[in-house]
């Protein structure tokens, strides 16, 4: 196997706007990632065409499987799809880059609402598949263009999909922790599986799935075992819909999962029958590695750690079968091109049409008139067929040896130059290695094999089935649950480097090297898992016992608005704690605690970490303590930071909020006890940049503490969706921006399902406008307090239509006097309520003038009120009052 990491994979901003780059589409030549020769000669040339049509970064792009068209995704909200036109070669417009083949934008398919996350052709391009962050699946006619059926029974993003081969289902991945299977003949959901993502992360960018090449499986990413603390990849059977197997290894989240297009036959002496086949699928994932696997083994074929600086974000294969391509949110690509006797049993595509057949589904006709014309030139060999050295010893990879093997390939760093590849000397792999690549060319780089613990575990016995065939349990040496790791022996630091990822610039070069603490260490990856005996018993005599986060030996969280990472480990046999501040495998600063860390949180103004002895230390993100270190009596329950904001709860029920800018507290601590009865409990505590909690309780109330009141108060419960009228469970407004708001995400936290036999109970005549004006007036002192201005004027604007179409004349005279503010002298005795001209960042006239009173002026009843006191604030404009 050759690996290659090819630097002039790029995309280029010649048009001077930054940003620009992420919505182009660049279309390169495989040719020179293949063949050295190509590279250095230039023919063909590297980079195609470059496509600008797309408004925003492009997330998403899927050829058609005749090679005529591309679809790509965008967060613009759009499906574009491009079609292969000779005579569109040329000059890009506005640029320098030439198009030597030419694309050109054939149609554009509006009807998403958010961001498009992914696209799927169907077998034979009967359809096309794009799915969203607006939780909707669109389905597309593959020829027409036209747009057939909407899903949306999806409850969260839908960040993947992908179609069984046989044509006869897809299948979507979505935040809401679910994978659904949907029949294609009525467009029907035929089954639901959640179990292996109920502790699965929600904050990937993507939840790519794949369907293997002979629909027995769905291999789906971003499930967890072990509740939460094992990432793997789920193997879905087909028809069953069951989640038995488990692809376990990767030391983050699995991000995409890609099968290869061919089947493989287990004997190629033997002919293409169920027992006979078997499947091959990459996973990649945030721990920036790829895997490799041959379902009839129970460990992988390679794992590539550490390919890239930052996490993976898709993979997909050549048509041929034989190199694998990889991309990165750090920019660049890899590429794994395999010899044929790497990957054994590969087996034609008529085979798998053969194999196929024999599901007997009879799929749609293709409407008349339309077809793909396939665009392959059948005399060109497919890039395969170059010659090109393995590194491999075959005898010992696909010999019949007694033990599985693991091929790994990992990056190693140094400033050290190199001039060629270094071969790891083993005593079961043949020293001899092909012939030195060039310098000048792509790096490329052999597989070692080695020992690791990444194995496929099989939760319990498949079902017998005639479409499973994966090895059973007895065919599988896995470890037991309890001593499950994730390559916690793998030494990170093998001598095969890849020159496209080490190699410094010139200028990089000349750059002094500054020093900080800790910063000459790489970072370790120590296997999460929980500490059972910590040795501090914390505080137990406050009358409130909230629960305490168990001790983990590592702990670690994105820093807000950056790709760097606060960690914390803590290892039992020394007893050090220690946290540092990391990019990439970089360790940036550490620094040492006398006992292990609860919780942490970054954000773009400083880490927190909260120890077990009821501690809180506050760093700088150069490391520098910004705050005394924090001695809170009782152990961090929970925890939590917005830009300079920072919250604590502590198990004693005390909540502490302070401006680590300033150094001081949003208001004095105040306990939860209020708040808490035998039956309600806090489940979870984010804090706003103004220093307010927002306190979620599992008696469905959201509370928050008004500094300037002393007391707690109600943002919101779950009472209001009774009758309110502007509950968010029965708003059905496609207003994206409106649904981002801090309101919208409390109110959507404790939104359950509608109970339809409440319309059905006696209720007092002005029950809905009684509660739809409380919710409304309840919602604007909330946003008002949380600092949400966008929300305060939807609210406002709401509110007042709802009066305006009630006729409420008192209310409305109330809303206008209290915005409007004092216009004539007052007397001392009024002068003692002072009134503020602005509102949650917002003049108050501003808002009478061109939210409330264009609202009232709309209304028969309340139009002669409005239209006087719009008179009224023009002469307040123009001084005549």
């Amino acid at each position: 196997m050759h690996f290659t990491k090819p630097a002039w994979v790029t995309h280029k901003d010649t048009s001077g706007n930054k940003g620009d780059s992420s919505k182009r589409l660049s279309i390169f030549s495989v040719h020179p990632i293949l063949n050295p020769a190509s590279e250095l000669s230039g023919k063909p040339p590297k980079s195609l065409c470059t496509l600008t049509m797309h408004t925003g970064p492009v997330l998403c792009v899927r050829w058609a499987h005749s090679g005529r068209w591309l679809a790509s995704g965008s967060d613009d909200e759009i499906v574009m799809i491009w079609d292969l036109d000779p005579s569109a070669r040329g000059r890009v417009w506005g640029s320098d880059e030439v198009n030597v083949e030419g694309w050109r934008p054939m149609k554009r398919l509006p009807g998403h609402e958010s961001d498009v996350t992914d696209l799927a052709w169907a077998p034979e391009d009967r359809y096309l598949a794009s799915v969203g962050l607006d939780s909707q699946v669109l389905i597309w006619c593959g020829y027409t263009l036209e747009r057939l059926r909407k899903l949306d029974q999806h409850q969260g993003f839908v960040k993947g999909v992908c179609w069984d081969p046989v044509g006869e289902f897809l299948a979507t991945q979505s935040d809401d922790r679910s994978v659904k299977i949907w029949r294609t003949t009525d467009w029907g959901l035929e089954a639901e599986v959640t179990k292996p993502f109920e502790h699965s992360p929600g904050s990937t960018f993507f939840r790519r799935l794949s369907w293997s090449p002979d629909g027995a499986h769905i291999t789906a990413s971003n499930a967890t075992n072990n509740k939460g603390f094992v990432f793997i990849a789920a193997v879905i059977t087909r028809n069953t819909w069951t989640s038995d197997i488990s692809l376990v290894g990767h030391e983050n989240t699995v991000e995409v999962a890609a099968y290869n297009p061919h089947i493989f036959l287990r004997n190629p002496e033997q002919s293409v029958a169920t027992a006979n086949i078997c499947s091959v699928v990459a996973l990649g994932a945030d721990d920036r590695s790829v895997s490799v696997w041959q379902t009839k083994s129970a460990r992988p074929l390679i794992v590539a750690k550490e390919v890239f600086d930052r996490q993976i974000m898709d993979l997909n294969w050549s048509w041929d079968g034989l190199t694998l391509y990889a991309a990165s949110s750090d920019g660049t690509i890899a590429v794994f091109h395999f010899e044929p006797e790497e990957l054994e049993g590969i087996a034609p595509h008529s085979a798998q049409e053969q194999y196929l057949s024999k599901f007997g589904f009879t799929p749609p006709p293709i409407p008349e008139g339309y077809s793909h014309i396939p665009t392959r030139n059948p005399s060109l060999p497919p890039p395969s067929a170059q010659t090109q050295s393995s590194g491999f010893d075959h005898s010992q990879v696909n010999g019949n040896g007694t033990g599985e093997r693991v091929n790994m390939l990992v990056a190693k760093r140094n400033n050290k130059k190199r001039l060629g590849l270094n071969s790891v000397p083993s005593a079961s792999v043949n020293s001899g290695m092909g012939g030195a690549p060039n310098s000048n060319g792509p790096k490329r780089a052999a597989l070692v094999p080695i020992a690791q613990d990444a194995a496929m575990v099989v939760d319990s016995p498949p079902p017998a089935s005639s479409s499973s065939f994966f090895p059973g349990p007895n065919e599988q040496p896995f470890a037991d649950a309890s001593t499950w790791s994730r390559q916690k022996d793998v030494d990170m630091g093998m001598g095969v480097p890849i020159d496209a990822l080490d190699r410094p610039r010139k200028e990089e070069q000349r750059s002094p090297v500054f020093r900080t603490l800790g910063g000459d260490r790489p970072r370790e990856f120590i296997p999460i898992r929980e500490v059972t005996a910590s040795g501090y018993p914390g505080s137990s005599s406050a009358s409130l016992n909230l629960p305490v986060p168990v001790v983990l030996t590592r702990i670690t969280t994105e820093v807000d608005g950056s790709d760097h990472l606060f960690e914390c480990t803590y290892s039992e046999e020394s007893g050090v704690a220690e946290v540092m501040f990391v990019h990439g495998k970089q360790t940036l600063w550490i620094d040492y605690l006398p006992f292990p860390a609860l919780a942490i949180k970054a954000t773009t103004s400083f880490c927190a970490v909260a120890t077990q002895d009821g501690s809180v230390y506050v760093y700088s993100h150069s490391g520098r303590r910004l705050m005394p270190n924090l001695s809170l009596g009782s152990p961090c329950s929970l925890m939590d930071g917005a830009k300079n904001a920072l919250l604590v709860i502590t198990s004693s029920g005390q909540v502490y909020s302070w401006a680590v800018n300033k150094q001081t507290s949003f208001f004095t601590p105040v306990s939860l006890l209020p708040l808490l009865s035998s039956n309600a409990s806090v489940t979870s505590a984010t804090v706003r940049a103004n220093g307010c909690p927002v306190l979620n309780c599992s008696n469905g109330i959201v509370y928050s503490y008004d500094p300037s009141l002393n007391t707690f108060v109600k943002l919101t419960e779950r009472w209001w969706s009774e009758g309110s009228d502007s509950w968010q469970g029965r708003q059905r407004s496609s207003s994206q921006t409106a649904n981002r708001g801090i309101m919208s995400v409390v109110e959507g936290s404790i939104s359950g399902a509608l109970d339809e036999g409440a319309a059905e109970k006696p209720r007092p005549t002005w029950w809905n406008t009684a509660l739809t004006l409380g919710h409304l007036e309840t919602r604007l002192h909330s946003t008002r307090l949380l600092d949400s201005p966008n929300e305060y004027r939807q609210a406002l604007l709401i509110y007042s239509k709802k009066i305006a179409d009630e006729g409420f004349r008192a209310k409305a005279e109330e809303l206008i006097k209290e915005l409007c503010g004092p216009v004539y002298w007052r007397a001392p005795e009024d002068r003692e309520v002072k009134w503020c001209p602005t509102v949650a960042g917002m003049s108050k006239r501003d808002l009478l003038k061109e939210v409330v009173l264009a609202q009232f002026a709309k209304s028969k009843t309340l139009g002669k009120l409005a239209m006087d006191y719009q008179d009224l604030l023009k002469k307040m404009a123009n001084d005549d009052i």
